[in-house]
């Protein structure tokens, strides 16, 4: 990571701009690059404190060998973006990077006890002590945000001279110096003391600072501050409540991730050539109108994708396009690329039929299905190859993402961009279905209703907290299925932890779970050489998968909680759980779709007062 160029340089060569260079400040992997210290983000190296700087130079910046393109239709279209890029892998020789920029400014030493901008110290270039003690400087524990993703410092002389007279707008005319140090008694905000020299206002410690009404109370709203923007990003009125939030609390920066399967007829990469062009394409209906437009395109040179592919992979966009006259939303489109994936799943696609180009190989398992009927499930298919793209679209502070609607959603860049940064996994699968007519029995059960309306409420009532407008709050996708299908994909993932040796954390769940779907993939989600040594495919054989099955059912059947944990009437952040606890059910958060919540156990295996609640009871032989 480096910082940001000053804003005049100066030139190089025949006036040529010079070569970057600028000093680095960490290093990171290119996965939390989009997952962890994206866009916006505060990351902490060493002693200093910084924030991951936008998009819009990044363009230019961003070195196209050690940041390459990539490329996923489907999920292009779904984002309008043109393409994606993977983040920078710098190595010693690499003259950019990822750019960051320090935040907070507020510093204090732990020897003077002064409470002053970075600058104010005097520290010698290149580093962050006290030009007068020469002790390591203290980044600002506290920040401030809204829910419109604005991030700030905390007001420290608005807080230490809120007993005066002296208003908001006279902040810093008292000609005195902040001070802060920390008395050592407990570990709370308590111990914490904020002082002025001017003398006109108490010692105060930070105890109520974290009230939601505590900045409000002091006359203080967002200003729009976007430090990850820089000089270049004007500051714009918001007049949002402002929250004190720690520097570090998973509340300051969300991501919102999107991703996408390389499915039939685009995981050959044949298309990549045309990745420019496929906007005009659309826009014809006939097949000789398509061929004109290759012809002017590539002129001399023949086009590199067949006129047939070329016809075929458009009918394949036109079968994505949704049926409604009004346009579709984002979250409608997305949930059509999740159909087809579904679809594509189900059907396969045989390795013996294809090229070594593809990225897609789907085959239906040698053995007999037929032990599966027993346990309810069905149609299982070995992945043996796959290829996920994962982009960062945006972030959101305070508010969760999955509750907030693409207008709470804070941009990369403060111009719109036609890319977005983005990650690809390749690795293998197993992909399996619950039986359509036992799960529709299944989900009729009035006890089933009820568990699943209870957590709905609670996930109801979370998302609409959180949400930065509750008017237009997004729906809790509980439903019977979903739950049982999430709980399922948690307790093989758990066992296969076990039984193949892979990680839980390097395993992760896809789910497909609408009125007309019904099935899960479990995929190894690493990049690296793990992903496709052919252990998880292995798991998939249907005498093998029976084995699994009944054995992560029966070890769910019990947890070390219980009969704390099954009988509990609400569990996890919010209530948004049942029988569910890090004993039991509950994953790695990298390998969790949903945050590890909307799970429930009694759901498979039943209660011991109602075992016919278990969609697997039968299994366990009550």
């Amino acid at each position: 990571m480096t910082p940001p160029p000053a804003r005049r340089r100066r030139a190089g060569a025949n006036g040529a701009a010079p070569a970057h260079n600028y000093p680095r400040r960490g290093a990171i992997r290119r996965a939390q690059a989009i997952t962890t210290y994206g866009v916006g983000s505060l990351i902490a190296v060493d002693q200093e404190s910084f924030i991951v700087s936008g998009l819009d130079d990044a363009e230019r910046s961003w070195s196209r060998y050690e940041s390459p393109r990539i490329y996923e239709r489907r999920l292009a279209r779904v984002l309008d973006v043109d393409y994606f890029r993977l983040p920078p892998a710098s190595d010693d020789t690499s003259k950019d990077g990822l750019r960051v920029r320090r935040f907070p400014l507020m510093h204090s030493c732990p020897v003077c006890n002064d409470l002053q901008r970075h600058r104010d110290f005097n520290p010698p270039t290149g580093r962050s002590v006290c030009g007068t003690c020469e002790e390591d400087l203290v980044p600002s524990r506290f920040v401030v945000a809204c829910e419109a993703g604005h991030l700030g410092e905390f007001p420290y002389w608005q807080w230490v001279h809120r007993s005066t007279d002296r208003g908001a707008a006279t902040a810093g005319q008292c000609g005195g110096k902040l001070k802060m140090r920390t008395t050592g008694r407990t570990s709370s905000l308590r111990s914490i003391l904020v002082s002025c020299t001017c003398g006109q206002a108490p010692e105060v410690s930070m105890e109520g600072s974290f009230r939601r009404q505590a900045l409000k109370d002091l006359g203080l709203t967002c200003r729009g501050t976007r430090p990850w923007l820089g000089s270049s990003a004007p500051t714009q009125g918001c007049s949002l409540p402002l929250r004190t939030l720690q520097r570090g609390s998973s509340a300051v920066w969300q991501p919102v991730l999107k991703s996408a399967l390389s499915i039939p007829p685009w995981s050959n990469r044949r298309e990549d050539p045309l990745a420019e062009h496929w906007d005009a394409l659309r826009t014809y209906d006939k097949r000789e109108h398509v061929e004109i437009y290759l012809k002017g395109v590539f002129k001399e040179k023949p086009c590199p994708v067949p006129l047939e592919e070329v016809m075929a992979l458009l009918a394949a966009e036109n079968a994505e396009e949704p049926d409604s006259e009004s346009a579709p939303t984002p979250e409608h489109r997305y949930r059509l690329l999740r159909n087809m994936e579904y679809e594509r799943l189900r059907s396969g696609n045989e390795e013996s039929e294809r090229s070594r180009d593809e990225q897609f190989v789907c085959e239906t398992p040698l053995g007999d299905q037929a032990v599966l009927r027993p346990l309810g499930v069905t149609g299982p298919m070995l992945v043996k190859k796959l290829r996920e793209v994962r982009a960062l679209k945006a972030f959101t502070r305070l508010v969760d993402a999955e509750s907030t609607t693409d207008s709470g959603e804070v941009p990369l860049a403060e111009r719109p961009l036609r890319w977005l940064p983005a990650m690809e996994v390749r690795g293998e699968g197993v992909f399996l279905r619950l039986d359509e007519d036992r799960l529709g029995g299944w989900e009729k059960s009035v006890a089933v209703a009820a568990r699943i309306e209870r957590m709905r409420t609670a996930h109801q009532r979370v998302l609409e907290q959180r949400a930065d407008d509750p008017s237009r709050v997004v729906p809790s996708p509980a439903t019977p299925r979903m739950v049982l299908l999430h709980t399922l994909s948690h307790i093989l993932i758990n066992e296969w932890s076990l039984e193949a040796g892979y990680p839980a954390a390097a395993l992760r769940e896809r789910l497909y779970a609408t009125d007309e779907m019904a099935g899960v993939l479990v995929y190894t989600a690493t990049s690296d050489s793990a992903g496709s040594l052919g252990g998880l495919v292995a798991q998939g054989e249907p005498e093998t998968l029976d084995r699994t099955v009944r054995s992560a059912v029966r070890r769910a059947e019990w947890c070390s909680s219980d009969p704390l944990c099954m009988e509990t009437e609400a569990s996890g952040a919010g209530g948004i759980n049942l029988a569910a606890c890090h004993a039991c059910v509950m994953l790695p958060e990298t390998s969790c779709e949903h945050n590890n919540i909307l799970l429930d156990r009694a759901l498979l295996v039943g209660t011991p007062e109602d075992p016919r609640l278990g969609y697997f009871g039968a299994v366990l032989g009550r």
